[in-house]
Parts: structure tokens; C-alpha cells; sequence
């Protein structure tokens, strides 16, 4: 994992310190590969409304994007998990909320677990969906890799203290947990909210379905922050590109594709 960040800031900073050079133009947005594509989409209207402005967005996952805002790597760090104490020296700002889905197989007869059963299986205690009320077949446990705000937002909501098995498959993005997901009959993963679709299922949690009313009234539990962090207070075009996303308008964006607005 240490491997992954460090190839990872030496591209960036490449990258980065390139552009920069050939243009001193544009702000660079790195991170979380849930915040992504939405990030993405913000940039895609600024850059249209502000024509000359730049913004270059990248993945890399949450650990990495605020690693790279810590160092001045990127203008702006973007994480899907709230930020541990010593990283608290960044100044971050909430853009959106998400819900954790919890998904399966759209021909799962199981509709509802509970918290703690979803605990169980992917600490490799609940093997067989027989246990569930379903089938006698085994469960499929789908996961993200280390380092992934999805995957940290996960283990300090569901797991808490306890590890995720090593048996179960890792892999290094929401979509690619989908796409497992919807082609096996009897896995199980977590994406984003605002990233399912009907090639899979939602399950309800302790009888609450993921919906946005539930995560606004704070009865659906697995809910957490998308950030932008910056290593000072935002300036310039940054703030102005935060100042964006934070508008009626830029909250629209997000709103239509699934995620609950910041204000």
C-alpha cells in the first residue's frame, strides 16, 4: 500500500509540476475515486462557464488525495472519509454526503440484514447465505483495497475494530465492485449510494432502506462525508472552483446523480 501512495505522489508531482511550468495555469483536484466522478462533472460545468480556467482532476484513492494536499502536490485533496486526528491540520470542507450501500445480486431473495450480520460476513464468520435464509451457497465477500476512503468509511462504520478477512475479493474501485457484483449471483460488496443502479440491490439495514429521506433523518447509519481538503485556507482560483461547487448550482449537479447535497 505504501508502494501504491508513494508511485502515486511521484506521478502527480510530475505531472503536476509539469503542467504547472507549461502553463502556471489551472488548480488540481486528487483523491478519493468515489469523489471522482463527481468531481469530474463539477469540473467539466466550471471549465464550460469559465472558459480559460483549468481543472485537473485524478484518482488515487482518499489516503492519497490528502496526502497530496498535505504536500502541496494537488491544489485541492478529495476524501471519502472523515479525516484521522493527525490529519486534522488541513483545512477541509464537506461538498456532499453519501450513503454506504450495501449490495448484492438483483435474484437475492434477501432483502434485509442487519448491521451486524454484514459485520459477520465480511470478517469471515457468515460463510454461506444458508445462515441469511437464503440459498446453500457461498457468499462471495467483494471489498476495497486498503487505502480507499470507500473501504475506511466502511471499516470505522460496520466493522469498527474488527479486520476484513483476507478471503474475500479486492479490488480498487466502486464501478469494478458493481460490475462483480451484478455478474455473481451470491456476492456481496459496498459502493457508494449515489453509484447504485438496477444491476444491483440495495439491502435494507436493520429494516431501513437506503434512501435519501433515511440518510437526511439520520435513520439509515452508514453515512459519511465527501471532503475537499487544502493545506490553507482556499485562495484565488481554488476558492472560486470550491465557491462553485458549493452553489446552488454545483449541489444540483450532485443531487441528480444520487448524493445528498452539503447545505
Amino acid at each position: 500500500m505504501k508502494r501504491k501512495l508513494l508511485v502515486f505522489f511521484l506521478c502527480l508531482l510530475f505531472l503536476v509540476g509539469c503542467g504547472r511550468n507549461a502553463s502556471q495555469k489551472g488548480i488540481t483536484v486528487a483523491g478519493s475515486t468515489s469523489v471522482q466522478p463527481f468531481a469530474d462533472k463539477w469540473s467539466e460545468v466550471y471549465m464550460e462557464e469559465h472558459p480559460g480556467r483549468v481543472v485537473n482532476v485524478q484518482g488515487g484513492g482518499s489516503s492519497a488525495g490528502i496526502q497530496a494536499a498535505l504536500s502541496g502536490a494537488a491544489d485541492i485533496g478529495t476524501s471519502s472519509r472523515e479525516l484521522k486526528p493527525e490529519e486534522k491540520v488541513l483545512h477541509e470542507i464537506v461538498v456532499a454526503r453519501d450513503g454506504l450501500a450495501i449490495i448484492v445480486h438483483p435474484s437475492n431473495l434477501i432483502n434485509n440484514l442487519s448491521i451486524e450480520q454484514v459485520k459477520q460476513i465480511f470478517a469471515g464468520k457468515i460463510r454461506n447465505w444458508e445462515e441469511l435464509g437464503g440459498q446453500n451457497k457461498n457468499i462471495d465477500v467483494v471489498t476495497r483495497e486498503e487505502g480507499s476512503g470507500t473501504r475506511g468509511a466502511f471499516q470505522e462504520l460496520v466493522m469498527k475494530k474488527v479486520r476484513i478477512f483476507r478471503g474475500c475479493i479486492v479490488e480498487d474501485s466502486n464501478g469494478t465492485v458493481r460490475e462483480i457484483v451484478s455478474g455473481d449471483p451470491y456476492a456481496i460488496g459496498y459502493i457508494s449510494l449515489g453509484l447504485v443502479s438496477e444491476k444491483v440491490k440495495a439491502m435494507n439495514l436493520d429494516g431501513v432502506k437506503a434512501t435519501d429521506e433515511n440518510i437526511i433523518t439520520k435513520k439509515y447509519k452508514l453515512v459519511r462525508p465527501f471532503l475537499f481538503v487544502t493545506k490553507d485556507e482556499p485562495a484565488g482560483e481554488t476558492k472560486e472552483f470550491i465557491d462553485f461547487v458549493l452553489s446552488a448550482e454545483g449541489q444540483e449537479l450532485i443531487r441528480k446523480e444520487g448524493l445528498i447535497a452539503a447545505k
